[in-house]
């Protein structure tokens, strides 16, 4: 099957209204793990590219960005890493919790959420462009549409019923990561810009 821009758009705008029904979509797809993961570069790379084309319209936008994120290889890198944590944590946690999702499924969903948030970012640009005032509102809805996604998808992923208890097992697993992270970083001698 072959799937056009337009039809990608369309899905998207559908998983948006029901993820669930969206993930289960996504997740009839058979492709090989590979082509997942290009999927999930393909994506990042589509995002990073627009995040700069953002930067580049707000005034002082490029400012606002950490200096290591000003370079759009070093902003794919670093976000590549993070989908990659993603990914893992929302298979091996929820498979941890009794969830049945595989792996190959979890890459897939995580790539799917990020083209969803790709059209939002769009969406921002345009806004930009029109109606700047509206950005800030944009970028709180895209903290929401992230959220809302994600919990549907890990449910649906691994067969979980409430979605009010996925949302804090997200939110505590996040905590969790961050510090963890945080401790690596710094037994490894690597300094936090800011702290």
């Amino acid at each position: 099957m072959t799937l056009t821009l337009a039809e990608l758009v369309r899905r998207a705008i559908d998983s948006v209204r029901d993820p669930r029904a969206g993930a289960r979509d996504v997740m009839a797809l058979t492709l090989p793990r590979n082509a997942r993961w290009e999927a999930l570069l393909a994506v990042i790379i589509v995002s990073v590219l627009l995040a700069h084309v953002t930067a580049f319209l707000s005034p002082g936008g490029d400012m606002m960005m950490a200096p290591m994120l000003q370079n759009p290889l070093a902003s794919t890198t670093i976000q590549l890493g993070l989908m990659v944590i993603m990914v893992f944590a929302v298979f091996w946690i929820g498979r941890a919790l009794g969830g049945g999702g595989s792996l190959d499924d979890t890459i897939l969903l995580m790539a799917w959420m990020q083209w969803i948030l790709v059209g939002l970012q769009v969406v921002q640009i345009l806004a930009l462009l029109v109606i700047p005032p509206l950005v800030g509102l944009i970028v709180l809805a895209g903290m929401g549409l992230f959220f809302w996604l994600l919990t549907n998808f890990v449910a649906e992923l691994h067969g979980f019923r409430s979605l009010g208890r996925v949302f804090m097992i997200i939110l505590l697993s996040m905590v969790g990561i961050t510090i963890l992270m945080s401790i690596v970083l710094s037994m490894i001698g690597v300094q936090v810009v800011g702290a």
